[in-house]
């Protein structure tokens, strides 16, 4: 089969080869890969690592299954973010957890649905997991329509929280306050007084029932093919 692999840090050093289809292990599935996502870090990989198949996140259709695989079947649509410690999914064919698969939406294509997995789960992990966000909190996402950003904006949403986003211009938060024109400490108020966020006057988080998710550190540039 043909795989893309790194042979040394850096975008010039991909090239696509060709390699053994991977074998199944127990708890695998083979699957068919359609569309692959790559993040930026993943071409400094260190030396004694190289030659390596970069990217985690993949959609695609199983192919073939283990014998002890249950939950998922071959010709199913899937999509995933895999182990990062095993090669990558950047080939025609990747062997993966079966635990880590997941139905692909049948709304999304398979590129759309491979950008989903690393930055869908940072921002469910953070507001549900690690913020566990409720229904009726304020929450302010910083970089609301960056990457991981626009996906919390919408869990939140769709959670019941009210949203403030920081951000230069708004994509379906309630508050949005303009973070190159002013410091967001200086502009957000969790006041309880109000039942809507208003973004010209607030301070910082302060409010018991508050959960601050940060997504506005410079995001991998990512692409998929």
């Amino acid at each position: 089969m043909r795989a893309v692999r790194l042979h040394a840090p850096g975008l010039d050093s991909l090239t696509v080869d060709e390699v053994d289809v991977p074998e199944l292990r127990p708890g695998e599935a083979l699957v068919r890969v359609h569309a692959a996502a790559l993040t930026r870090d993943e071409l400094d990989w260190p030396l004694d690592r190289l030659p390596a198949i970069p990217s985690y996140e993949l959609s695609g259709v199983v192919e073939s299954v283990a014998p002890d695989v249950s939950g998922v079947s071959a010709g199913d649509a899937v999509f995933a973010l895999t182990p990062f410690d095993r090669d990558g999914v950047a080939a025609e064919f990747a062997a993966v957890p079966a635990a880590v698969l997941s139905k692909k939406p049948r709304t999304l294509a398979h590129v759309e649905a491979a950008a989903l997995p690393l930055a869908g789960l940072s921002a469910w992990q953070g507001l549900l997991e690690h913020g566990r966000l409720e229904h009726g909190m304020r929450v302010l996402i910083h970089g609301a329509t960056g990457g991981v950003g626009h996906l919390a904006l919408q869990l939140a949403r769709l959670q019941g929280a009210d949203v403030i986003g920081t951000a230069s211009s708004a994509n379906g938060a309630r508050g949005l306050v303009d973070r190159s024109a002013a410091p967001f400490e200086d502009s957000v108020s969790w006041s309880t007084s109000s039942s809507t966020p208003s973004a010209a006057t607030c301070s910082p988080a302060r409010a018991p029932s508050s959960v601050t998710a940060a997504a506005s550190s410079p995001s991998p540039r990512r692409r998929t093919a």
